[in-house]
């Protein structure tokens, strides 16, 4: 196919070499592969390989994500690798307006890449047909599950012929996506590349620190780095914006990914961001998933992530198809416990990295804005009780 060759492929990836051909003889399939394995490729060439006979027109191959700049993702490398073919794909997720997707599908599309919750809604409209679906399938079904899509795709999976393809991808294999592949695959062909560890082209190191010193530090880093495109990662929507905010007043040409900003917000950020125009994006993790940029040089994370699974997604971002990267993370005393965790899939100890002329001993900030404390209340001296012969004598009754 000329997409392959637009693509820049030239060698298949582990994942690839060991799932295309299964998924080719169009087999069920489980892939436990890691982000940035290439498993995108992987079930994108086999669906065009199957549509490109067969009639047009009508989607006949579904592909469920858990966010929109993944869908995004996803059909952009559908796009690439069906160059030639007169194929047609549709993204379908919330945070936007239905009319152009629903005049997407009017027109006739053959692939549909969709979050679970608008294709629902449109389905149940009757806008998105599912009635011709051949070939389904479920990427990064650990994160569906994280966030708690899990009955919307089982919903989905209703509607759709019984009698398909479906291929299951995941980065990690929680008790529940087991159960979900249990109940909707038949007979898969199991494919795992890279399922425990991260990557090896990434160099891991951890930055001690004390947690109000987390923000000078990280400014230190990037001084002193010699970085290219740096993906920084914080654990809630106000701290990205907060970290993205004094960065910008650093000079640095900066953006953010959050839940907190529009459609248009995060695509003009990502685009931003893939093209060069920022140096530095800081995103939340749910916000991040799937983002594919191939200059990424670093990721940082400013606060460490939540789970062990976690950090693998996020360092994922860099170090992709065989390139190097560098993921850093500061670390605070609350931080041990992931720590012990992180080290023990890695099989190996972290180095600790000191910042050669940070000041490690600034104390922390005295809090001006707390409450003065409750002044005591005086203590009020009831009046002592009297002694019944003291108390006077009722009046008499009428």
């Amino acid at each position: 196919m000329a997409g392959i060759s637009r693509a820049g492929y030239e060698t298949p990836t582990p994942v690839q070499e060991q799932a295309i051909p299964a998924a080719m003889e169009g087999h069920d399939l489980i892939a436990t592969a890691q982000t940035g394995t290439g498993k995108t490729a992987t079930f994108v060439l086999p669906i065009l390989h199957k549509l490109l006979s067969g009639s047009r027109h009508k989607a006949r191959a579904l592909i469920v994500t858990p966010t929109r700049e993944l869908a995004e993702q996803i059909n952009d490398n559908i796009r690439t690798l069906s160059t030639g073919t007169n194929l047609r794909s549709a993204t379908i997720y919330g945070g936007v307006g239905t009319a152009p997707q629903i005049k997407s599908l009017k027109m006739g599309v053959e692939i549909l890449v969709a979050c679970p919750g608008r294709l629902l809604d449109l389905a149940a409209q009757g806008f998105a047909r599912l009635g011709d679906i051949e070939i389904l399938v479920l990427d990064e079904a650990d994160r569906m599950f994280d966030m708690g899509f899990m009955p919307d795709v089982r919903r989905i999976i209703k509607l759709i012929p019984a009698k398909r393809q479906t291929m299951l991808f995941s980065a990690t294999f929680p008790q529940e996506v087991e159960k979900l592949a249990a109940e909707t695959l038949s007979a898969p062909k199991r494919i795992a590349v890279g399922m425990t560890r991260p990557a090896h082209t990434v160099t891991h190191a951890l930055y001690p620190v004390q947690k109000h010193l987390k923000t000078a530090l990280t400014f230190e880093i990037l001084k002193q780095t010699d970085t290219n495109s740096v993906l920084i990662f914080a654990r809630t929507r106000h701290r990205a914006q907060s970290l993205a905010t004094k960065l910008l007043h650093e000079g640095y040409r900066v953006t953010s990914l959050h839940s907190d900003r529009t459609q248009g917000q995060r695509q003009s950020a990502l685009s931003g961001f893939k093209d060069g125009r920022y140096q530095i994006m800081v995103a939340t993790d749910i916000a991040a998933r799937g983002l594919d940029v191939e200059s990424i040089s670093h990721v940082i994370n400013f606060d460490m992530p939540d789970t062990a699974d976690a950090y693998i997604h996020r360092i994922g971002r860099t170090g992709r198809a065989e390139r190097t990267g560098d993921a850093f993370t500061l670390v605070t005393p609350d931080d041990e416990e992931m720590v012990r965790e992180l080290e023990k899939i890695m099989k190996a100890r972290l180095p600790r990295e000191v910042i050669e002329g940070f000041n490690y001993n600034v104390p922390a900030p005295i809090q001006l804005n707390q409450p003065a404390p409750r002044a005591p209340k005086p203590i009020q001296h009831r009046p002592a009780a009297t002694h019944s012969r003291d108390r006077k004598p009722h009046p008499p009754r009428r």
